[in-house]
């Protein structure tokens, strides 16, 4: 008669290695992933928010004719802002009219690289300048710093 096959159950230690290897890409892909989109959700709700101040600050100080006194607490206190936390970045930041009183800025401190780099090349629409670490912005480089030290100014005027 025949011999008798035997089959063996299982994988072995280099297939369930292989396994393993395979799921931890995957999975530090998809922990990858999932931080771009929450940084890009981050930035794009802080451009809403300083959207919203810069509407709300026009309406408020708009009627006076310049943005003299203007400041994060005249701001909450008239009711255009409800608290001073930042848009995003560090809590330093402010809002504070031009040096000619005709305009004003929002300035935020503490951004990271990519979020300098994103506000640049997103310039919003109702921003007439940006200034970056104290360099006006003109397009073509942003002069964004690698660390979090990132200076922005939006001017409206």
């Amino acid at each position: 008669m025949g011999e008798k096959m035997i089959y063996e159950r299982g994988a072995s230690m280099i297939e369930i290695i292989g396994v393993l290897a395979i799921a931890g890409l995957m999975s530090a892909a998809a922990i990858g992933m999932y931080n771009t989109i929450r940084n890009n959700q981050a930035r794009k709700i802080a451009s809403t928010q300083m959207e919203e101040i810069v509407r709300n600050t026009k309406m408020l100080m708009g009627m006076q004719g310049n943005y003299n006194g203007l400041s994060i607490t005249y701001l909450i206190s008239a009711g255009a802002l409800d608290n001073d936390n930042p848009p995003i970045g560090g809590d330093d930041w402010s809002v504070v009219p031009t040096f000619d009183g005709a305009g004003f800025s929002i300035n935020l401190t503490e951004l990271s690289n990519g979020e300098c780099e994103y506000f640049a090349t997103t310039k919003p629409k109702w921003a007439t300048r940006i200034v970056i670490n104290n360099s006006d912005y003109t397009g073509t480089n942003p002069n964004c710093f690698s660390s979090d030290i990132n200076k922005i100014s939006f001017i409206v005027e």
